[in-house]
Order: C-alpha cells, then sequence, then structure tokens
C-alpha cells in the first residue's frame, strides 16, 4: 500500500534523480527475451470465444507456466482479485514479488535480474506516468500492444506500443458533509467566504507531485490549458488571501475530525476514505465541474521478461473488460473507462459507485516538469502559503 499511495507524490524526483544516475553508469541492455514456442495444449475456454492469435497466445503462456508481477500490493486497486482472476482463468502460478516497492525499485528490479530466469525477475511492471517514457530510454521495456490498444487514450501510451496507461485516479474535493453545509461543486467556489479555513492540499506543491498537480488543475479550470500553470499560482494565491487555505498537508483523518473538512486528494483517496469512516462522520467526493485533471500509472513488459508470453496474456487479461473493472471495483479508474461506459458495460451499481469522468484530462510529462518547475520557483512569492505536515 505504501508504494502505490505515494508513488505519484515522489515520481518526478526519482526521475530525475535517475536519470543523473543513468548518465553516469549506463548499462547496455542485452536482447529482450525470445517468445517461448507454443507446445502446450490450449486452454479450454480458448476454443469458442477466442480469436485464434489469442488461443495461441494463452497456449504459449501456459507452457511457460508463470508470471512474476512486482510492486502489486492486493488491497490496492483490487489488484488481489485481478490476480487471483488471472491465475483462475489460465492457471498460472503468478509470483508476487516485493508488493511495497516504488516505481524505481521496479527498473531497478529489471536491471538487476537481467540475466536471471528465475522467480525474482520480474515480467511486468507498474510504474508512475513518467518512468514508462524513462525505462524505454534506457532499454527496460519492450513493445507489445494489447488487443483493446485503440480504446486506450492516444496521451497515455507510447506509440509504439512500449508503456500504456493502465488506471488514473482524479482530484477530486473530499468533503467532510458534518462540518461542510454545501460541498463546492467547482474550483471557484472554493474561493468563496464559507470555506474560510477548511482548504487544505494532499501535499506541498513545491515537492508534492500530487499538489503540483492541483495547481495544475486549478489553472485548468481558470484558462482552459496546462501548457502555463501562471493562472493555478493566481488562484492558490486569492485562496490563500482569503483565508480559506489551511497550510496543512491533509490527510483523511484531519478531514474526519474536521480540521481540514475539504481535502483535494485522488478520488480514490476520497472513496475509500468514506468506506473507511462508514458514515462517521459522512464523506462527500466531488469531482470539480471544470480542471478535471487525472494522474496515471502505466504498465510495460520487462525486456529481459523470463515469460513474455504470459506477460502479454496478463497485459490482455488487465485491458480485458474484466480487467478493467476489477481495478474500478476498488475504485481506481481504469483507463478504458471512457470506451466501457459508453458500451454500457460497466455494472450498474459500479457506475453509481464511482465518479462520472468524463471530459477528465490527462497532462503530459513535459507539462507536469514545466509546471513543477514553474511553481516550485514562485510559489513563495505568489502564494505566500508554507505547507506543511501537522507536527
Amino acid at each position: 500500500m505504501v508504494r502505490k499511495q505515494y508513488g505519484l507524490v515522489v515520481s518526478l524526483l526519482l526521475v530525475a534523480v535517475m536519470l543523473t544516475l543513468s548518465a553516469c553508469a549506463a548499462v547496455a541492455p542485452a536482447a529482450p527475451a525470445a517468445p517461448a514456442e507454443a507446445t502446450a495444449a490450449p486452454a479450454a475456454e480458448a476454443a469458442a470465444d477466442m480469436t485464434p492469435e489469442m488461443a495461441a497466445l494463452v497456449e504459449a503462456a501456459q507452457a511457460e507456466g508463470q508470471l512474476t508481477v512486482i510492486a502489486l500490493p492486493r488491497d490496492w486497486c483490487n489488484y488481489g482479485a485481478a490476480i487471483d482472476g488471472f491465475k483462475a482463468k489460465y492457471g498460472l502460478t503468478v509470483n508476487e514479488v516485493n508488493p511495497d516497492a516504488g516505481s524505481g525499485d521496479e527498473l531497478e528490479a529489471i536491471r538487476a535480474n537481467k540475466d536471471n530466469v528465475g522467480p525474482q525477475a520480474p515480467d511486468v511492471i507498474d510504474v508512475g506516468f513518467a518512468f514508462g517514457p524513462l525505462a524505454k530510454d534506457q532499454g527496460l521495456i519492450q513493445p507489445y500492444k494489447v488487443s483493446t490498444w485503440d480504446t486506450i487514450p492516444d496521451d497515455v501510451k507510447d506509440p509504439d506500443g512500449y508503456w500504456y496507461g493502465d488506471y488514473f485516479g482524479v482530484l477530486a474535493f473530499m468533503v467532510n458533509s458534518d462540518v461542510v453545509a454545501e460541498a463546492p461543486a467547482d474550483w471557484a467556489d472554493l474561493l468563496d467566504a464559507k470555506y474560510k479555513g477548511q482548504v487544505a492540499l494532499s501535499g506541498d506543491p513545491r515537492t508534492s507531485n500530487q499538489a503540483i498537480l492541483s495547481v495544475i488543475a486549478a489553472a485548468l479550470s481558470q484558462s482552459d490549458s496546462m501548457d502555463d500553470v501562471t493562472p493555478g499560482l493566481d488562484y492558490f494565491a486569492q485562496l490563500n488571501q482569503a483565508g480559506n487555505l489551511v497550510p496543512v498537508i491533509a490527510n483523511n483523518a484531519l478531514v474526519a475530525r474536521g480540521e481540514t473538512p475539504v481535502r483535494v486528494t485522488w478520488d480514490y483517496n476520497s472513496l475509500a476514505g468514506a468506506d473507511a469512516a462508514a458514515g462517521n462522520p459522512p464523506i462527500a467526493t466531488v469531482i470539480p465541474a471544470t480542471g478535471k485533471l487525472a494522474g496515471v500509472y502505466v504498465q510495460a513488459i520487462s525486456a529481459y521478461a523470463p515469460h513474455p508470453n504470459a506477460a502479454k496474456l496478463w497485459m490482455e487479461y488487465l485491458y480485458s473488460d474484466e480487467g478493467q473493472l476489477a481495478w474500478m471495483s476498488g475504485y481506481c479508474h481504469p483507463i478504458r473507462e471512457a470506451d466501457m461506459r459508453e458500451r454500457g458495460v460497466v455494472p450498474a451499481e459500479l457506475a453509481a459507485k464511482l465518479p462520472d469522468t468524463t471530459g477528465v484530462q490527462f497532462p503530459t510529462i513535459a507539462q507536469q516538469d514545466a509546471a513543477k518547475a514553474l511553481i516550485s520557483a514562485n510559489w513563495d512569492s505568489v502564494v505566500g502559503a508554507n505547507i506543511q505536515a501537522q507536527p
């Protein structure tokens, strides 16, 4: 849980460190593992409802017999159910390595095990958005386009298939309904005097990726652009001058106690917090009407995967409707959510449970980098709020 909770928060900082290290000691990658020949009998279910290509992939994966995953806490995004569903569907063993690893740890595990075909060598990775291009540049991943490729938004996938978004969170307002009589519906509402001393971010915008993305979202709501976050800085300056911005790093406990009754955070954090509170206090999760912004994780296959066909089958499973719904059941938005909602394949209870993310936008890595630089340099002078963890 630790790895996923903070992966997006530190991803850009880790990328900078890793790029520095790689420049000092680059390792030339070996050739990607060759796909194993299909020698086992096809799965029973492969006969009627699979394409010949899918049936052949199932057969080849079963010949390999196993898959190694890394950094997948079973209680994060319902990954436990996804892993168990994959095993039951295809009869493969799944080695679950270091569930609490971070994105940098995952790339290092590929490097360290590039000549290892044992169960410690990861076949697949699930990393923060910025780590997908980094892994590609360092020759650590190999391309594979899943059969549902066309329904993955273009701005969250590598055009050559080296990495692609898997699920995302949307910035939301987590609201303690016992303290806040009328929940804000949009970013502009937070400037109202009735929210004085009530609004808090989930990190320090000078260092926290989640908080940086919050400033980008505010800019998007003001200017309909993510290329220049100056309107976002101006927005938070107004929020601070109005006395509405609380200068502490909010968490679910502070929301529940009413100390920061409006928290800007990922919607899955808010929804999970509402479950934990069990109505005491009642928690509302509000996706703002404008400035809808998402933060993404991505999937990729190791260039040295010992079980490349099992890895491809795992990707096919995760990007099928079945796999996407498993993530959705864990409050994470699957990357194909818009397509699935449009086709009406999301069960009614799930559709009612998660906020509609129609119109959500995904900032590019270049936009995030530019925003980080501008916010870090100007937050103190423009906004003047020293956001810190509570002692």
